[in-house]
This record gives C-alpha cells, sequence and structure tokens, in this order.
C-alpha cells in the first residue's frame, strides 16, 4: 500500500526533481538498482526520496521500476517472445495504474474556431500541476488551453525546445485566440487544476481547431498511455495517410497539454526532440504514463 499522493502544489514544486528521477528510473530500471543508488543519483537520503516519490507519483520506486518492467515484457510478448524471454529481459514486475481522467470533447462551431475565439470570454490562470506550474486558459465550456511554466530555462538549442517562463507561456496561449476577451485570474486556475488533478473530476475540453486539427487531436488521445506513435502512424489513423507534415504541424499546435497527449508523438526517426513545452518534461510524461499504465 503507497501512501496518500501529495497535495498539488506539493508535486509541482517537486517536479524538477522527479523529472530527474523518472529519467534516471527510465534508464537504469533493467539493472534493477535499488533504492539507496537512486537516492544517492537525486543528491538525497533513501528516506527521503522514497517518500518524496512516493507523495509525487501515487507509487514506490521500486513499483515504479517494476511497473516499467511490466510494461517492457508486455511489449515483449506482444512482439512475439515468450513468456521466459519476457522474464529474462525485464524481471520480476508489479502493480501499478493510473486512474484515467476522463475527458469530454466539446467541439466549438467552424464559425467560432475560424473567428479565433472572437466573442468568447476565457479566463488565464496560473495554476499548479504534477509536471510543475501550469498555464491554463479556461473558457464557460472547458479547458481552452493548458502549457508548462519553466523560469530560468535555458534557451532553445538548435532543434530542442527547453521551457519558456511565465510571460513566454502566457503569450503563447493569447496569442493561439487573438480575438477573445482574456482576464487574468490565478484562483479560478488554481480551482479548476485541483477539480481536475485532485478530486479526479470529469474535465469538459473545448476545442478551438479546424475539422482537421481537430481529427488529429481525437486521434492522439486514442494512442495508449505511456505509448508513442510517429507522425505517419497519427496521419493514417485520422485518415489521412499522406498527411504525416500536416499531421505534424496539428500536433504542434495542440492547445491543451497532457490532456491531449502530443507528447505521445514523435517524428519519424524515434527521438523526442521538438515538444513545444520542453523535451525533459516529454520524457518524464512518457515515462510516467508508463509506469502508471502497465
Amino acid at each position: 500500500m503507497t501512501r496518500m499522493i501529495a497535495p498539488l502544489d506539493e508535486r509541482a514544486r517537486a517536479y524538477d526533481r522527479m523529472a530527474h528521477a523518472l529519467n534516471h528510473l527510465g534508464d537504469t530500471w533493467r539493472d534493477w538498482p535499488d533504492l539507496a543508488s537512486v537516492a544517492a543519483a537525486m543528491n538525497l537520503s533513501p528516506s527521503h526520496f522514497q517518500r518524496e516519490f512516493t507523495r509525487w507519483a501515487g507509487i514506490s520506486p521500486k513499483q515504479f521500476q517494476a511497473a516499467l518492467a511490466h510494461g517492457e515484457a508486455g511489449e515483449l510478448l506482444r512482439d512475439g517472445a515468450s513468456v521466459l524471454d519476457a522474464a529474462l529481459e525485464t524481471g520480476l514486475s508489479g502493480p501499478g495504474r493510473l486512474h484515467d481522467l476522463f475527458i469530454a470533447h466539446e467541439g466549438l462551431t467552424p464559425g467560432e474556431a475560424k473567428a479565433g475565439g472572437a466573442g468568447a470570454d476565457l479566463i488565464l490562470g496560473k495554476a499548479p500541476t504534477p509536471f510543475g506550474m501550469g498555464a491554463w486558459l479556461i473558457g464557460q465550456r472547458g479547458l481552452v488551453g493548458l502549457g508548462f511554466i519553466d523560469e530560468g530555462a535555458p534557451k532553445r538549442t538548435g532543434f530542442e525546445y527547453q521551457g519558456v517562463g511565465e510571460a513566454q507561456a502566457f503569450a503563447d496561449l493569447i496569442a493561439r485566440y487573438p480575438d477573445a476577451d482574456i482576464r487574468r485570474d490565478d484562483a479560478v486556475a488554481e480551482r479548476f487544476a485541483r477539480k481536475v488533478f485532485e478530486s479526479g473530476e470529469p474535465m469538459p475540453v473545448a476545442l478551438y481547431g479546424t475539422p482537421f486539427r481537430r481529427q488529429v487531436w481525437r486521434a492522439l488521445l486514442e494512442i495508449p498511455a505511456g505509448t508513442t506513435q510517429t507522425y505517419g502512424q497519427l496521419a493514417r489513423a485520422a485518415g489521412n495517410p499522406n498527411a504525416a507534415r500536416a499531421v505534424g504541424a496539428a500536433v504542434g499546435a495542440n492547445p491543451i497539454s497532457w490532456f491531449i497527449p502530443c507528447h505521445r508523438a514523435l517524428a519519424a526517426d524515434g527521438r523526442l526532440h521538438n515538444y513545444h513545452w520542453g523535451v525533459a518534461r516529454k520524457r518524464a510524461m512518457l515515462t510516467f504514463e508508463r509506469a502508471h499504465a502497465a
């Protein structure tokens, strides 16, 4: 039995260190490092790391390792490996499942989408998420936009995004809806965040986008948690097998991170580059999902 999950603001504050832990565990789980060695890599005592990780992730580091092994074994078996081969490849595994949030889709009319949000009253606010501080955009019909804030993040290097500060994150969301009436209210954003991430209430999503983009975003939701697809695979799933480039643009235009899981989309070479809110966050999201979905 794991401890009760930590309050949302505590999880947000712990995100940077936990992202590092997720990446480390994702890289080393096949060697089954013990708690002391993993904690040392985080510059924490074993008891401190065990407590903080469990409260952030909802499962212990050992359960997390086991869940990654479980997920890997499932992939090996689906690829035709024998049970013995899968066991030898992954070692013992254990339970771990994330309670999936129910997302109710409510697409807006083509006229509303074309008008850039004209006539819409939207609330912009800063509020915590399990993956750091979030930039939220909320309308009467539901969540309109979610990005992430990384103050002090290094500037983009080459093709990879490293994260953006508060001003840039807010400007990004506002620019997507240039004709909407937007006001700042962090309290509203925090109430919304807690309803979704702490209470697990159903979350309506109001998608402003062209029919093609909304079709791609729906295809993203069909990708199982913790797994990935290339833009070409998404294009086929969206009914446009020759539109991989356009699908990539639609994925990049996704306004609602995490809930519309653009982090599950990869370029043809399979690398994790070019995630708008930071490559480290994308990897942390995938690793977290993979363990909880196993």
